[in-house]
């Protein structure tokens, strides 16, 4: 498969163009397309990873019609011939890695959720025996199940490094009422992804949801439960004590902390065998939770 590093949708406005995704203006809806940019580190790699945002719209896809009864999200179709017609001159850019959704008002928070110690939370822990906030039981483990699943907001930043915050933080700027909606939709979210992930050889060991707001009602909006926004790791090979092999981003991220880069622009290209060996891990995601070849 061709590589899609950046869509050109000469006549459509352009109202993003974030990591991975370029977001069109549609007036009252908007138009989320999933290149095959990687970044790790806040950093956009230079070369792509071919076929990578087919997987993510179609796993973000599938699990949207799983939760629906939870949240409802912005999703309107990702079927390409029942967009605008403006839109069908760009269908080899748009098909299987595009998403027609509602325009929303973005809460500016990513609402984190772990059910692992794992990343940041494992370093803020062996730190203070907390994870943003969140007390825990002494005598953890990297990658050790916490007793049950936490809520550890952050703020949205759309360049740079998102931060770390604590419910009460959280609360304080957005709204007790609204952060704790946001902490029960969240919690419920992870809850039936880990359970079904579980079922498929998968664990969920950590994710990240964002919301906003649609006609006065909250709703789930950008990606869900993607190897690009939650921590996958094979439930087989799993043992507390230890960093866990992934089927997500880890695998690039592992490979350039073997460099000499200080993780600031620009990032260094990845050699092809990095690149082959990411997409494998992202196909391979796709067909156990899905259970079909993509």
């Amino acid at each position: 498969m061709k590589a899609l590093q950046e869509t050109n949708l000469t006549d459509i406005p352009l109202f993003a163009r974030g990591k991975v995704r370029d977001v069109y203006d549609l007036d009252k809806h908007l138009l989320i397309v999933a290149t095959d940019r990687i970044s790790a580190f806040d950093c956009i790699i230079p070369n792509p990873i071919p076929g990578k945002g087919v997987i993510l719209s179609k796993i973000s896809l599938f699990w949207f019609n799983m939760v629906d009864d939870i949240v409802p999200g912005h999703l309107l179709t990702a079927d390409v011939s029942q967009y605008p017609a403006r839109l069908q001159q760009y269908a080899d850019q748009l098909e299987g890695r595009s998403m027609l959704v509602k325009k929303a008002e973005r809460i500016d928070l990513e609402c984190v959720v772990r059910g692992y110690l794992a990343g940041s939370g494992y370093k803020d822990y062996c730190e203070s025996g907390k994870v943003c906030g969140h007390e825990l039981p002494e005598g953890l483990q990297e990658s050790d199940r916490l007793p049950e699943p936490i809520f550890t907001p952050s703020t949205k930043a759309d360049t740079g490094h998102d931060e770390n915050i604590t419910v009460e933080q959280a609360a304080a700027e957005f709204g007790a009422d609204v952060v704790s909606e946001l902490q029960r939709l969240s919690l419920a979210i992870y809850e039936r992804g880990r359970a079904f992930a579980d079922s498929r050889g998968i664990i969920i060991a950590d994710t990240k949801f964002e919301f906003g707001w649609i006609d006065g009602q909250l709703t789930l909006i950008d990606e869900i439960l993607s190897p690009d926004s939650s921590r996958f790791w094979p439930r087989d090979d799993y043992q507390p004590g230890r960093s866990q092999d992934s089927f997500d981003k880890q695998y690039v991220r592992d490979y350039l902390d073997t460099l000499d880069w200080d993780k600031k622009p620009p990032a260094p290209a990845l050699p092809d065998e990095i690149i082959e060996g990411t997409l494998a891990k992202y196909r391979e995601a796709y067909r156990k939770l899905v259970g079909e070849e993509i």
